[in-house]
């Protein structure tokens, strides 16, 4: 597929032709799309091999998946859905490959621009336990609703608000705000 053609056809049209089998509409979402699932998979999991298996383990099973994909918003937000969710069930399976955790601060580098106040939310975020960080970046990272998240965690909506509201006040503490 040459580039120029790829740019002017849409996620629904690749998600239709990659459905069909065609691995350069495949190639092409892989190109659209793996980098920021990768990096939604890797604060989830706090590893960047267990974030790359997951989005190997997404785009190999995607043409069968997108069989049953109905077209009612963005791919993209689609996508991110089940990132989320195969390394939310990777996260509970201890199936995570602890020896390649990233160090705390792994992830600094890649905030440039970032002030040492806006490192300190970041550890801080970091050092919740799971079941309150995945809440906090599912919602203000992500932008996932309270729903959504409860639907992807398997919670109650009230869960995942009470969860949020424990990670603020944890936060609020850590960083004696």
């Amino acid at each position: 597929m040459v580039e120029a053609i790829a740019t002017e056809i849409s996620d629904a049209e690749l998600a239709a032709l990659a459905a069909a089998g065609d691995r350069d509409a495949l190639g092409e979402l892989y190109r659209r799309h793996a980098g920021r699932l990768t990096l939604l998979a890797q604060r989830l999991l706090r590893s960047g091999p267990d974030a790359e298996d997951v989005v190997q383990d997404l785009f190999v099973a995607l043409p069968a998946a997108l069989a049953g994909y109905r077209d009612e918003g963005r791919l993209g937000a689609w996508l991110s859905r089940v990132t989320a969710n195969l390394a939310l069930k990777r996260l509970r399976s201890g199936q995570r490959r602890r020896e390649d955790a990233l160090p705390a601060g792994a992830d600094e580098p890649a905030l440039p621009h970032a002030d040492p106040e806006q490192l300190s939310v970041f550890r801080a975020v970091d050092a919740l336990p799971d079941t309150l960080r995945v809440v906090v970046l599912l919602k203000f990272v992500e932008g996932f609703s309270h729903a959504e998240i409860a639907e992807l965690l398997g919670i109650g909506r009230g869960t995942s608000e009470v969860r949020l509201f424990r990670a603020i006040r944890q936060l609020r503490t850590t960083l004696g705000a």
